[in-house]
């Protein structure tokens, strides 16, 4: 079947100025080569050290470049060819790694996802990417997946084959175990990717990115500017052979493979530890066992680890020397937690798919770390912070922020509508974010101009769950807003004007999500039943008086129908 039948991605992208790229070239930081062949030369230098655990496996650098490349090689005798692009929705196991490294390798672009996506998520995903492949497993906590992957092939006319991990592959599907086992020539398989590796401006992967309008928005990262971040950020954590990072959160996430994360660990010759929970009783194991050195997580999971320790310090945790936190805003009273609970050293990570990428340094002073996100990573990551005018705001102000550099996009992936409202001026990308600045150049995230909910650092589009809401019979109105939340930070909380006569429930607005196949982390926890809502001066619903009014808990809890 034809590679004609499939754009290439080449034709979907925004590509940097002449003299951008020339500036990028000349100060080294992109160096012409593919990420598959960074990756190869890393593992390269240290063939026999151990660089993937996932439970009793334990993998050289040896073994994972000859299974990727095996991988790469039987992908290839498929038809897929470089820049065809392959979805994959695995959970954090070895296979995902050797997948990744098999497509880097072959010029294949994977677009990860969540686990937590469902039908209605990875169709979309599957079709604005024009995707030949999918992976994934053949049982997720105890639900069979394959039927999900079949339906999704029956949405998206590119599909052509599935890859399952596991040992129940249905009939039609290809067993991903057997995908990945070493190639039967050896080198000779090695020799020819590296010799047909494509290009550093070749894109090396198409991450996903949240935002308001609930559709899939894709972010074409090249191979250049993709090492120059990792291999960055890598350096700033200090990140080297003797690094051991643990990966608790989903891989399908960019901030635990590329914040420096796995691939970053690969790229430094480290090991890399793979976890199936954050959970406390999970992790903190693991931490001992493994004797980590670097892990990365989210506030809510901080949360969770520091009261296991605190009321059951039975885990030597001496070995950990960097937490790096991220995906929503870290309380400073937890922040400040962490080094006398812990006694590691946090650092505060602010990034987007998109590029920027904002750190804490290992040696910034308490105050840096604990209440603040930290600063870019790059000397020509450029900041703006302007108004509602697109002015700058006096110094230390909370403004929006704008930014460009050596691995920001500079337009989303085919999508020329969405490039028109987040990208201003000459190539300025808008975050989305409210930040204020101190004098030393530290961000401070102050919250989103975007009618966006960050559960947990997953990023849910209002907009979306309000035309879920709307397919619910007995719904006249609908408006979704983050509420507080002790865990996750933000919860969708919906509130609803229904029909005369009518009852609508918070399972009704479930069953909906859940027939159109929508993620679960998506689902409200809360309904709040209101005779009306509330409206701005020029007619839209206010949902700032929504958000105040829930957050100060001034309905009254017998309109609460159901919470979970």
């Amino acid at each position: 079947m034809s590679e004609t039948r499939v754009r290439p991605t080449s034709s979907g992208i925004v590509p940097w100025p002449a003299g951008a790229v020339a500036r990028y070239e000349a100060r080294g930081y992109w160096e012409g080569r593919s990420f598959g062949a960074h990756l190869a030369e890393a593992a390269r230098a240290s063939p026999e050290a151990t660089c993937l655990v996932d439970g009793e496996r334990r993998m050289t650098y040896r073994e994972l470049l000859a299974r990727a490349d095996g991988a790469a090689v039987r992908m290839n005798e498929l038809g897929l060819r470089a820049d065809d692009r392959l979805v994959v929705r695995l959970p954090n196991c070895w296979e995902f790694v050797v997948v990744t490294v098999a497509c880097f390798r072959a010029g294949i672009v994977p677009v990860w996802t969540l686990m937590e996506h469902g039908r209605h998520e990875l169709a979309a995903i599957a079709a604005h990417a024009e995707a030949r492949a999918l992976v994934v497993p053949d049982v997720h906590k105890g639900i069979e997946q394959q039927e999900l992957a079949r339906e999704v092939v029956g949405d998206v006319p590119s599909l052509e084959h599935v890859f399952v991990k596991g040992s129940d592959t249905a009939p039609g599907s290809i067993d991903l175990g057997a995908l990945c086992e070493p190639a039967a020539d050896g080198g000779a398989s090695s020799t020819d990717l590296d010799m047909a590796a494509p290009g550093g401006d070749a894109v090396a992967t198409l991450l996903l990115s949240g935002g308001t309008t609930g559709t899939p928005k894709l972010i074409a990262r090249t191979g250049n500017d993709l090492a120059y971040m990792i291999r960055r950020v890598a350096e700033l954590c200090e990140f080297g052979p003797d690094t051991t990072y643990l990966a608790v959160l989903p891989v399908g996430h960019g901030f635990v493979n590329t914040g420096p994360g796995i691939l970053g660990t690969l790229l430094a010759g480290g090991r890399v530890v793979l976890a199936g929970s954050p959970a406390p009783e999970v992790a903190l194991p693991a931490i001992e066992r493994e004797r980590v050195t670097v892990t990365s997580a989210v506030p809510a999971v901080v949360q969770r680890w520091l009261d296991s320790h605190d009321e059951d310090p039975c885990h030597d945790l001496s070995s950990l020397r960097l937490l790096q936190v991220g995906a929503s805003r870290l309380d400073p009273a937890v922040a400040s937690r962490i080094g006398p609970g812990i006694g590691c050293t946090l650092q505060q990570v602010f990034g987007m798919g998109e590029g920027l990428l904002c750190l804490t340094r290992p040696d910034d002073p308490a105050d840096v770390i604990n209440h603040t996100q930290g600063r870019p990573i790059s000397p020509d990551d450029e900041i703006r912070i302007v108004d509602d005018d697109g002015l700058p705001v006096p110094p230390g102000e909370p403004g929006a922020l704008l930014t460009r550099g050596p691995y920001t996009i500079r337009g989303y992936y085919r999508s020329t509508d969405l490039d028109a409202r987040a990208f201003v001026g000459d190539g300025w990308y808008r975050t989305g974010d409210i930040v204020r600045q101190t004098p030393e150049g530290n961000l401070i995230v102050a919250g989103r101009e975007k009618d966006v909910i960050n559960r947990g650092g997953e990023k849910i589009s209002a907009e979306e769950i309000e035309a879920f809401a709307c397919r619910v019979d007995g719904v006249r109105h609908a408006a979704a807003v983050a509420m507080p939340h002790e865990e996750l930070g933000e919860a969708v909380c919906l509130f609803v004007v229904a029909e005369p006569g009518k009852r609508v429930r918070l399972d009704d607005v479930h069953a909906v999500l859940s027939a159109a196949g929508a993620a679960r982390f998506k689902f409200p926890e809360r309904l709040v039943l209101v005779p009306s809502l509330p409206l701005t001066g020029v007619g839209k619903v206010d949902k700032k008086a929504l958000r105040a009014a829930i957050g100060a808990g001034r309905y009254d809890s017998s309109s609460i129908l159901a919470s979970r």
